[in-house]
């Protein structure tokens, strides 16, 4: 399951079931997990834990030095989970001392072809970002977030869980979960309310859910009036606890 031309560290650890195609290159302190497939002409760089059957299609690179002027060859790493789809052409950087030390993806993510994960950002679990969506360093997106082709997420920037970016939006402020945003810069225009229907929340809680998006964007509040509000909703809604907790830690400012 190893072509012959592929090119294998022998530092590199292969768990069993790893393919991995023709003219692919794999460097030292790179582990690969049981099931993952690796097609021709991919590149990855350690040191990189890659876990159990993924796919990382042609000319992928993965793992690869920081592109931070800071960095000065410190170790750093890559870490990524389980069953995630790697498209063509995507680069993914490793960490930086100056921060997490690692890039971290999570599980069942989707990186469509020529998609940017740059250093330090931590990505959750079922996210989709769409061909040529960016992001810059340090970047945080929480689970089920969408980010639509050639979206790009400035450095520092934290997207929230359920959340969708429509094609070509550039963000620059956080963006709270739930929310939908478009525009340059990206701008708020309701819930992701058929992305949640798609998960299986109740119509009483996307109601609720629309009901803090109006306590948030619609009603003149401060954020500290609108965490007072949404802390009642939440005895309604548990679900509401995702805006809160966004809320109290963004540093950036949410988008507007």
């Amino acid at each position: 399951m190893i072509d012959s031309k592929a090119a294998i560290d022998p530092g590199a650890e292969l768990d069993v079931g790893v393919s991995v195609g023709p003219f692919s290159v794999i460097g030292p302190g790179v582990r690969i997990g049981k099931g993952t497939r690796i097609g021709p002409h991919a590149v990855i760089k350690g040191p990189a834990t890659i876990g159990e059957e993924n796919r990382i299609f042609q000319f992928a690179s993965v793992g690869e030095d920081p592109q931070d002027k800071k960095y000065a060859g410190e170790e750093t790493r890559l870490e990524i989970g389980d069953r995630n789809v790697i498209r063509e052409f995507t680069t993914i950087n490793r960490g930086t001392a100056q921060d997490a030390v690692a890039t971290r993806i999570g599980n069942d993510n989707l990186l469509m072809a020529y998609t940017h994960v740059a250093h330090d950002c931590q990505l959750g679990d079922h996210i989709i970002m769409a061909n040529a969506a960016s992001l810059g360093g340090h970047v945080i997106i929480g689970d089920w977030a969408i980010l639509g082709g050639f979206s790009m997420a400035h450095q520092f920037s934290h997207i929230g869980a359920h959340s969708f970016c429509a094609m070509g939006s550039v963000i620059n402020k956080d963006i709270p979960p739930y929310v939908m945003v478009s525009g340059h810069p990206a701008r708020p225009y309701g819930i992701n309310s058929e992305g949640l229907r798609r998960r299986d929340f109740t119509n009483p809680t996307i109601q609720h859910i629309k009901r803090a998006f109006k306590i948030i964007y619609k009603q003149q509040h401060t954020v500290d009036e609108a965490l007072q509000v949404l802390r009642l909703l939440e005895q309604e809604c548990p679900e509401i606890g995702l805006f809160i907790a966004f809320l109290e830690q963004s540093e950036r400012g949410i988008v507007r």
